[in-house]
């Protein structure tokens, strides 16, 4: 089987940690956040990747390669401007196989697609989505499902009311070749309004995935759970084997008056001085500094940060080379640009993004 996987998104709610680097290749603890979908596909036997690419792809495609280094070897698509997400499917259908998987690159998950491959194969179908329950179905548009697991209709933007199913699809499809014959070729065409609704009754299945593990990371706040979700092994990853070693990489320099929590990473090259804590979900990337006193928690530094002393940061990303000043309180999903520096004593919160200077 082969997997698509569609890597075009610009990641705008995630700026400025996008500003210079696209969402794909945005880091989620220790590799690119395409390395996580790239490893679940080749976990279920997909290692024919074809990845459609649009905005940066240049830097994505030095940060991935040939795909080897996560097991599979990849085919790259670009296009030339959006075309949405079933316009660059289309782009792909030269290298398409007979049956696919096609995957939103912008989830972070475990769900079972060989599991999903096998009913879409039981029931005969032409498009089985991938589908996941969540809590708030307000938020979302929703999947409706007949006692067969057939797809019977979409409900977008649910008034309470109206609600009658707590399912969302979550960006992971298995097709058959000839749904490409619903797509027109070289326009921007959504396969969610365009293509779905047009099998509704024609072969067009659902499958849930309960029990699987499931992020859009798309916001700072998700950003930062998400990784905190992977250092603690709430999603199943290679992360999870790697940690299994300890927290702290071999080359870092950590005081031994330091505390480092069992659900951190402190990379080579990084420095922790005295008595400074390292708290769950939070990451030291390499030739990151955390001086003495400091505290994090939840907080991600980038390579090359640097947090002065006693500095509390909590729930926040502090972009590559920036420093945060001593005595600092920096929270509230606030992201630091890379090479920003925020003054000692200053207090950051109730701010989701600081740019060059804070």
């Amino acid at each position: 089987m082969q997997a698509v996987i569609l890597v075009g998104g610009k990641g705008t709610r995630l700026r400025p940690l996008t500003a210079d680097r696209p969402k794909p290749i945005v880091p989620i603890v220790d590799r690119p956040f395409l390395a996580y979908a790239l490893e679940w596909v080749a976990r279920h036997g997909m290692t024919d990747v074809v990845l459609c690419c649009g905005f940066r792809s240049d830097a994505v495609v030095e940060a991935i390669g040939d795909g080897s280094r996560f097991g599979v070897h990849v085919t790259w698509v670009f296009e030339p401007e959006p075309r949405g997400t079933a316009g660059a499917l289309k782009m792909a259908e030269e290298h398409l196989q007979e049956r696919f998987v096609l995957l939103n690159g912008d989830v972070l998950t475990d769900m079972d697609l060989s599991a999903q491959i096998r009913a879409h194969e039981a029931t005969g179908a032409r498009a089985t989505l991938g589908l996941v329950p969540v809590e708030d179905p307000t938020a979302y548009g929703l999947v409706r499902l007949d006692d067969r697991d057939r797809v019977t209709g979409f409900l977008e933007k649910p008034k309470p009311e109206e609600i009658d199913t707590d399912l969302i699809s979550a960006g992971a499809y298995v097709l058959d070749r000839d749904v490409l014959d619903l797509i027109p070729a070289g326009r921007e065409v959504s396969i969610e309004r365009e293509v779905w609704p047009r099998l509704v009754g024609e072969g067009l299945h659902g499958f849930v995935h309960r029990g699987a593990y499931w992020m859009d990371i798309g916001t700072p706040q998700r950003y930062v759970q998400g990784v905190a979700d992977v250092l603690a092994g709430r999603v199943r990853s290679a992360v999870v084997d790697r940690l299994a070693g300890g927290p702290v990489h071999p080359a870092a320099d950590v005081h031994a008056t330091a505390t480092v929590a069992p659900d951190a990473l402190v990379e080579a090259g990084a420095r922790v001085g005295a008595g400074a804590v390292i708290g769950s979900g939070s990451v030291v990337a390499a030739h990151a500094v955390v001086e003495a006193g400091s505290r994090l928690e939840r907080a991600i530094l980038l390579p090359g940060a640097r947090v002065a002393e006693h500095a509390e940061l909590r729930e926040c990303v502090v972009g590559q080379d920036a420093t945060v000043g001593a005595g600092c309180r920096v929270g509230d999903h606030l992201i630091l640009a890379d090479g920003a520096l925020v003054e000692a004593g200053t207090q950051l919160a109730g701010a989701t993004v600081a740019t060059a200077q804070a």
